[in-house]
């Protein structure tokens, strides 16, 4: 896929939702963490059902160690692995306390020393929070980097680069929803709605359905 087929499918994108963001419900960089840490293997619409519940009583790292163990998970009992996810988000807790005055850390570095944080939390955080023009290469990217041909690779560090290095600059900030969203509800992994995709004519993939 050459630059001028890749600028014109983030220019529809673009053009379909000028302003695409996060589908989990967060009001800072804190809540924001903890709703990606509890997003993994799990749908954001039940992350959303059970930050509902937790934020009003417990947005500060503060305020969800003083839960214990016992009060998160009466959270988040209905999200999969919520045993480990509340043990690493209480340790997550502690460290900024102890390492980061309470604050989130906007470097990369910092971010992937938290427990349960790894590269793909800590992009979204870095993108979402801070506005930092990364790109989190999750299933629903891996799936429409290589279906489309806009970024194939074999890996998710792979299609990341890839997405970074062919990805126009004014787009990168932006790309990570769009792409998101595109493989949620258009790009579908069993059966993609090629009838309702606005790239459909600049997209690679072969077997496109009716």
């Amino acid at each position: 896929m050459n630059a001028a087929k890749r600028r014109a499918i983030f220019e529809r994108l673009e053009a379909a939702n000028p302003a695409p963001t996060t589908e989990l419900h967060h009001r800072s960089p804190f809540e924001l963490l903890v709703a990606v840490v509890l997003s993994a293997q799990a749908t954001d619409k039940s992350v959303n059902l059970a930050t509902a519940t937790l934020f009003p009583v417990a947005d500060t790292p503060e305020k969800l160690l003083s839960l214990g163990e016992d009060g998160l998970t009466a959270h988040i009992r209905r999200i999969g692995l919520f045993k480990t996810k509340a043990k690493n988000l209480l340790a997550t807790c502690h460290i900024l306390l102890d390492k980061h005055g309470g604050q989130v850390p906007r470097h990369r570095e910092a971010l992937e020393a938290l427990p349960g944080v790894g590269r793909k939390t800590a992009n979204v955080v870095l993108n979402t929070a801070f506005g930092e023009p990364t790109i989190a290469v999750d299933t629903h990217i891996f799936r429409v980097a290589n279906r489309t041909g806009l970024a194939p690779g074999k890996t998710v560090l792979e299609v990341e680069r890839k997405l970074l290095r062919h990805t126009p600059p004014e787009f990168r900030q932006d790309a990570h929803h769009w792409l998101i969203l595109h493989g949620r509800y258009v790009c579908k992994a069993r059966k993609p709605d090629c009838a309702a995709c606005v790239i459909r004519d600049l997209c690679d993939f072969k077997e496109k359905t009716a």
